[in-house]
């Protein structure tokens, strides 16, 4: 089989991986052309690999376009799965955007960057002066209910197998481990959120993601998903990550769901 990538570092666990940098992919339309497989190129390489070269990429498609804009994503999984969404409101940064929010929300309420990861862009607002220098920032106001959590959940996805669940617990607003957040190995993750996530991610088409899942009254509610997530979540993670990639690209079965996919005492 032969596999070519434009990102050495997500696939060091791959056997026989050939590395092509991203800038020069068409001195190497050939060899791209010839490949079974391209793996993870950058946003703006998809379309000529896809539509023009027609080789498969991992990630997915649906993986790339749904996961690159908070907007479009949140306005995905509104339609997907509505009730597992938290209260979203996504306008235009204008007069009447801003209008929009000061008249239906109250504070305190999450902002976020529709194009930020690991914690980044995301804001807690709590008064009229936060949300206006926010907006002043922003094109597009992604505005969303505050939920009354501690600790979220992330559930990686890699192929069609969850390979890892576990809690993520921060001293403050943000809960993601690259902003300082720790991994709860002491609690055990509910099957209706692995079962949401499965679903979901086979439904889309998202075959490498890492979701964000807030539970609240034991229901589910999905924050957002990352199709570039860090793997230090957990000692292993990175070791099952390469290897439901490999069964995935090999065509192997997946591998049976395991006690320790869920991280937990």
């Amino acid at each position: 089989m032969k596999l070519i990538t434009f990102d050495p570092f997500r696939t060091l666990g791959l056997p026989g991986v050939r590395y092509i940098k991203p800038e020069h992919m068409n001195q190497h339309r050939e060899t791209l052309a010839e490949a079974d497989w391209l793996l993870f190129p950058g946003f703006w390489q998809i379309n000529s690999l896809h539509y023009v070269l027609k080789r498969p990429i991992f990630p997915s498609l649906s993986s790339y376009h749904l996961g690159h804009d908070k907007a479009e994503m949140t306005r995905a999984l509104q339609t997907a799965c509505p009730e597992h969404v938290p209260e979203t409101l996504i306008v235009a940064s204008d007069k009447y955007g801003i209008s929009q929010v000061l008249d239906q929300w109250r504070f305190p309420f999450v902002a976020k960057s529709v194009r930020s990861s690991q914690g980044m862009g995301v804001y807690l607002i709590e008064n009229r002066q936060q949300f206006l220098d926010y907006a002043e920032r922003e094109a597009v106001l992604y505005i969303q209910k505050l939920l009354p959590i501690v600790r979220d959940l992330r559930v990686v996805v890699v192929g069609e197998e969850v390979v890892a669940s576990y809690w993520r617990e921060g001293v403050g607003f943000l809960n993601n481990v690259s902003q300082g957040g720790r991994v709860r190995t002491d609690m055990s993750v509910p099957d209706n959120a692995i079962s949401l996530v499965e679903g979901l991610a086979r439904y889309l088409g998202i075959n490498h993601a890492g979701f964000d899942v807030a539970m609240v009254d034991g229901h589910p509610y999905i924050l957002e998903f990352n199709r570039l997530f860090g793997n230090t979540g957990i000692p292993d993670l990175n070791q099952r990550v390469q290897q439901a990639m490999s069964r995935y690209l090999l065509g192997e079965p997946s591998s049976p769901p395991s006690s320790d996919s869920k991280v937990s005492a």
